[in-house]
């Protein structure tokens, strides 16, 4: 039978490893986080490829951390890791509608479906800057298509019916998205009538000068 100073020395070295595991994994989980919010960064000013090499970065240090909580799942599965994994899903999910047109799926980035759809909730405020930078730049159309997507991620999320509710935190998400996607829908319409009077100036002028 062991000695308690040996079962205590036993339990100490456990704990200090432990320590030292949750010290990693955090330092992990920020590094994730800071480079897929670079990554959004990096899509909005149209540097896909360099988004891409962000994105691929945090993907193996999910991938990591992922593998981690086979071992220490108390560690891992914490606010911190869902908080790294939603902005993951959200750098994912918008480089892939601005490059490809289209939804990433939540196997395709190894994503839990919870953080996968927190993270889609969040892309709605990224569409929203996307479609100002555009309208700044006289493209309404653009515009108009960044409204449309926001509308339908919104709609799509709503109708999740009984599942809705369980995601913690999605109600409130989607609170702010309405507000942001109002916000934005007076923007376009805003700037529609603007450059339609700007087209109709332009005709009147032009027929104008045939007159003379």
């Amino acid at each position: 039978m062991l000695p308690l100073k040996a079962v205590l020395k036993e339990i100490e070295k456990e704990l200090q490893e432990k320590e030292k595991v949750r010290e990693n994994a955090q330092k992990d989980v920020r590094k994730a986080t800071s480079l897929s919010k670079q990554a959004i960064l990096l899509i909005h000013q149209n540097r896909l490829k360099e988004a891409r090499k962000l994105a691929e970065r945090a993907k193996q240090i999910i991938s990591k951390l992922n593998d981690l909580s086979a071992t220490h799942p108390s560690i891992i599965y914490g606010g911190m890791f869902s908080a790294a994994l939603q902005e993951y899903a959200e750098a994912n999910i918008f480089l892939m509608l601005v490059s490809e047109s289209r939804f990433v799926t939540p196997s395709e980035i190894n994503v839990p479906s919870v953080d996968y759809v927190l993270g889609l909730a969040d892309v709605i405020g990224e569409l929203r800057r996307r479609a100002l930078d555009a309208l700044r730049e006289g493209n309404v159309s653009k515009g108009e298509e960044c409204l449309q997507l926001m509308d339908e991620i919104y709609i799509e999320l709503m109708a999740m019916d009984e599942s809705y509710m369980l995601v913690a935190g999605l109600r409130r998400k989607c609170d702010v998205a309405r507000k942001i996607i109002e916000v934005t829908r007076g923007d376009v319409t805003q700037e529609m009538r603007r450059s339609q009077l700007e087209n109709y100036l332009k005709r009147f002028e032009k027929q104008a000068k045939r007159r003379r």
